[in-house]
């Protein structure tokens, strides 16, 4: 029997009561652990978040709790080499994959010490000026942020087992609430291992970080008015989620992360052989294939000038042969697994169905694979499709595969790109690919409306772009309509989430007393 991982809440580690969920390595079939939560206290554990938990960081000043996260951040580099080895057992990565999630979750709650620390010795946040109520300024308005008296429960997606955990609770425990996590099942390990160490290391006060491991069942009930929930996954839960009794009869704060179906625009002076073609051409490939496709910020819609079409199909299947799947133990491989035998099944399934809407342009399902029984293992090969038929294609804009799939598709002009980008319903991300600054800024401006974050790659930012996919927590992620409509990160916009805006009115002594 493989060990079952304990979940720990109410300030101890305790194991469920049924027999668990085994996890299993993607590649090689084997039961790594098990998973359970069943027979917890949940009320307990809330009541103890929320009252020990959240007075212990409420005590602290935004200082404080910065040195919380630059202490979680020597525990999580302390430990790297176990996360990185329970991430190819787990979730089937290649070490450079696998760095996008631990490696990024670690910078991004170093960057939230950083601007933490900046925010000095505080408890709340003024926001803006006092107000004058009337002609003279003998009684005033100020409106002041402070943090919001319940508990952050994040239900999160299976393919960011540590990003997807420390992008939220980093702002936050700094903004002062406790965080209780349900990771997604399929990659739990690496969460419950990394909640662990920062647990056994003592570096948070008690209450401030619980992790409930194996069905969710309950834990939505346990909200109340002050609580702050975020979820990342599917539209479908979403709208389940958003439709619970507790969230709406409490008004229940709530951010949503769901699909999206993000496009790669190639501006119309870019031609084939350009520098700007050669970087969408290498972007999207590399947005493919970084953990097999399994990114919410993946590209998944290539939009090119329709001159560009048969060109780009041939330059990106030309770069998508070279990429090597199997066992990411390997050094020869480049590309790993899906996350589960399930997850290989929808991704299937979610081709078939494209391939009623689109052809294949470059198929790599019938490529050898490399260290690994395609009989056992959720490999797959990059699949690219394309019709030359975008506004009549409908599915392509629907359906979202969630692996390494992407359809090409020729545009008319720039209007007529704007409109098939749009077509997403709300997304992510789009990525730009020009030279002329002017046109790259117009359309910019225009898909700002409809997406999260905008990501414009001209030659001269060729060495310095971030990527298309890398959520950088400087910078805004969400996006509205089928995106979830949720925002996170953003810098210090994180903190308004878990914070409360308040109008204190009163005369200018009693503001100027205000302890913020």
């Amino acid at each position: 029997m493989t060990e079952l991982l304990s979940n720990y809440v109410g300030g101890r580690w305790q194991p469920g009561t049924g027999a668990g969920t085994p996890l299993f390595d993607p590649v090689l079939g084997t039961e790594l652990v098990r998973v359970d939560a069943t027979g917890l206290d949940l009320a307990g554990a809330f009541a103890f978040a929320r009252d020990t938990g959240g007075a212990a960081l409420r005590a602290l000043t935004y200082r404080e709790r910065a040195g919380l996260l630059a202490a979680v951040v020597k525990v999580l580099q302390a430990n790297r080499d176990a996360y990185y080895e329970i991430a190819t057992a787990n979730a089937g990565t290649v070490k450079n994959d696998s760095a996008v999630d631990i490696d990024g979750a670690i910078f991004t709650i170093g960057q939230y010490a950083k601007w933490g620390d900046a925010l000095g010795d505080a408890r709340a946040l003024r926001d803006g000026e006092p107000a004058k109520l009337g002609k003279e300024p003998v009684f005033l308005s100020q409106h002041v942020q402070v943090p919001t008296r319940g508990v952050a429960l994040f239900i999160n997606a299976f393919n960011f087992p540590s990003w997807g955990l420390w992008e939220k609770a980093a702002p936050a425990l700094l903004s002062g609430v406790p965080v209780i996590v349900k990771p997604a099942t399929a990659t739990a390990w690496l969460t419950q291992r990394m909640v662990r160490d920062v647990v056994e290391a003592g570096v948070l006060p008690a209450g401030a970080l619980s992790v409930v491991c194996g069905s969710s069942a309950g834990l939505l009930d346990q909200l109340k008015p002050f609580d702050v929930l975020s979820f990342t996954g599917s539209a479908e839960t979403a709208a389940t989620i958003r439709g619970h009794d507790a969230v709406a009869r409490h008004s229940v704060r709530t951010n949503i992360e769901a699909d999206s179906l993000n496009s790669a625009v190639l501006a119309p002076g870019a031609a084939p052989g350009s520098p700007a073609f050669d970087l969408l051409v290498k972007e999207v490939v590399r947005e493919m294939t970084v953990k097999s496709g399994q990114k919410c910020t993946a590209i998944r819609r290539i939009l090119v000038p329709e001159a560009a079409y048969d060109a780009a199909a041939e330059a990106i299947g030309a770069r998508l042969a070279k990429t090597t799947v199997g066992n990411p133990r390997n050094e020869a491989v480049r590309m790993g697994a899906l996350v589960s035998r399930a997850q290989l099944a929808s991704v299937r399934e979610g081709l078939q169905a494209l391939e009623g809407a689109a052809q294949v342009l470059h198929d790599g399902r019938a490529a050898p694979l490399i260290d690994a029984d395609p009989q056992v293992a959720a490999c797959i090969g990059p699949v690219l499709l394309g019709t030359r038929t975008p506004d009549a294609a409908q599915a392509v804009h629907d359906i979202e595969v969630f692996g390494p799939v992407a359809t090409l598709m020729p545009y008319r002009d720039l209007a007529h790109a704007e409109a098939l980008a749009e077509r997403g319903q709300g997304s992510l991300v789009a990525s730009l690919y020009g030279e002329d600054a002017g046109e790259l800024a117009r359309l910019a401006t225009a898909l700002a409306a409809s997406h999260g974050r905008v990501h414009v790659i001209t030659p001269e930012v060729a060495q310095a772009q971030t990527g298309h996919g890398n959520v950088m927590p400087m910078s805004l992620h969400g996006g509205p309509g089928r995106a979830g409509g949720g925002a996170e990160l953003g810098g210090l916009r994180a903190l308004d989430f878990y914070h409360r805006r308040a109008a204190v009115q009163a005369g200018p002594a009693v503001l100027e007393a205000l302890q913020p």
